[in-house]
């Protein structure tokens, strides 16, 4: 995924999605790599030629990838105690798009990282 500003990112990813760093290669650009569940990782890729979603906000239908968290509800309530909302106003990148019945059969909601990256957290139910 590519971001502007490395440190912000890292914010995000460990304050807000709860994801632990991974040591990284030491590759000739910035970067940081997290865990993601058991197997899985999210790579951060800091390059002058990536392609950002700028001037775009939340769509759920565009690029993205998903995390599962255990419970849907603790999860809307832990992201509203960080300031996020269904309504946030002007500030994009604390509002959320709730799905609590989606067409995919689990309870989905919908996040922007600091560059506009889409995020889907979804639980295996509504729970």
């Amino acid at each position: 995924m590519g971001v502007t500003d490395l440190e912000r990112a890292r914010k995000f990813y460990t304050d807000i999605l709860g994801l632990e760093e991974l040591a990284r290669p030491p590759f000739g650009f910035p970067g940081a790599w997290f865990s993601v569940g058991a197997s899985q990782q999210v790579h951060l890729i800091v390059h002058p030629h990536s392609t950002f979603r700028t001037g775009k906000g939340l769509d759920n239908r565009d690029g993205h990838f998903a995390v599962r968290v255990a419970s849907y509800r603790q999860t809307v309530k832990y992201l509203r105690s960080k300031g996020y909302g269904e309504d946030a106003g002007d500030d994009l990148f604390q509002r959320m798009t709730l799905q609590p019945h989606a067409t995919a059969g689990f309870p989905q909601i919908y996040i922007l990282d600091p560059d506009r990256n889409v995020i889907e957290i979804n639980a295996a139910q509504w729970d």
